[in-house]
């Protein structure tokens, strides 16, 4: 279950033209092992942001798939694509979490951060 910091559910994937389209470049069994990785790493903590969790050397990881069959070669789009899958995990997900955009040392970070409530 996936939230806003002022409590709204989320329940639909921005960009969702964008997703499908890449999503659709995607050999089903590579983009479940996206998942499945991405799952395993959530599983791990209980605060994540979104754009530190791949690493920036995406070759022989199962992120390889995105930049290179998706979208084609193109950083920006995979870059994307991959925020976007990321938010469709974590809106997947059963337990509770809050997502966000936040700044580190005055600079905006870029990508979402995504974090457990300590309170349920």
């Amino acid at each position: 279950m996936l939230e806003t910091l002022d409590g709204k559910n989320v329940t639909k994937i921005p960009h969702k033209e964008d997703y499908d389209r890449w999503r659709g470049r995607m050999n089903p069994a590579d983009y479940q092992a996206v998942e499945d990785e991405l799952n395993a790493r959530i599983d791990k903590d209980d605060i994540h942001t979104a754009g530190w969790m791949p690493g920036s050397d995406w070759t022989g990881t199962v992120f390889e798939p995105l930049y290179r069959d998706a979208c084609k070669m193109n950083v920006t789009h995979a870059g994307m694509f991959f925020g976007l899958i990321v938010f469709n995990v974590f809106m997947k997900r059963p337990e509770r979490w809050i997502l966000g955009r936040f700044e580190k040392d005055g600079k905006d970070i870029g990508s979402i951060t995504y974090f457990r409530p300590t309170k349920p």
